[in-house]
């Protein structure tokens, strides 16, 4: 049992979202130190499949120092101009003293600049040069505890909506 002073409410919730802000910053960077921080030594990461009514298990991933990994070695690296970001929205945070849930649903976005001509660009150019494309969504549940004064994720569930494939051991 922790003997620091609970945060009010609100306060926790707020805590929460950092915690999948966070995330979802070290998803879009690769950033497999930043990822692995976010967890407990003992969590769980589930990727799935719900998108036909039924939730199918892709894969698993053990352990914060092997969520880092995946993050930095599995995720397909950017190409050149280009990039993601990974967004949640419509959080459903509940706290129960030492430990929480977040709910929350996400949409994947592939960002590709347009490469600068070498003439420059052309003079009817104006704004952004390039394309935003959502290309996965679904929804992102997790389970944190509150460890040491921080909040990290014990167990992570990742339903995708569309097929996805997920490299098998």
């Amino acid at each position: 049992m922790s003997t620091e002073v609970q945060a009010p409410p609100k306060i926790a919730e707020r805590q929460i979202d950092e915690v999948t802000a966070r995330y979802v910053r070290a998803a879009d960077h690769r950033d497999g130190r930043a990822m692995a921080a976010l967890f407990t030594d003992d969590a769980v990461v589930e990727i799935r499949y719900t998108g036909a009514g039924e939730s199918e298990l892709l894969g698993t991933v053990r352990g914060a120092e092997a969520i880092g990994h995946a993050v930095a070695g599995m995720m397909a690296p950017h190409p050149p101009l280009g990039w993601s970001h990974h967004t949640t929205f419509n959080h459903l945070v509940e706290v129960d003293g030492e430990t929480a849930t977040n709910d929350a649903q996400f949409v994947v976005y592939n960002v590709v600049g347009r490469a600068r001509p070498a003439e420059g660009w052309p003079p009817d150019a104006s704004g952004a040069q390039g394309s935003i494309t959502p290309i996965e969504s679904g929804y992102v549940r997790s389970r944190l505890s509150r460890v040491d004064g921080r909040w990290l994720i014990t167990e992570l569930v990742i339903s995708h909506d569309l097929p996805y494939a997920f490299p098998q051991d």
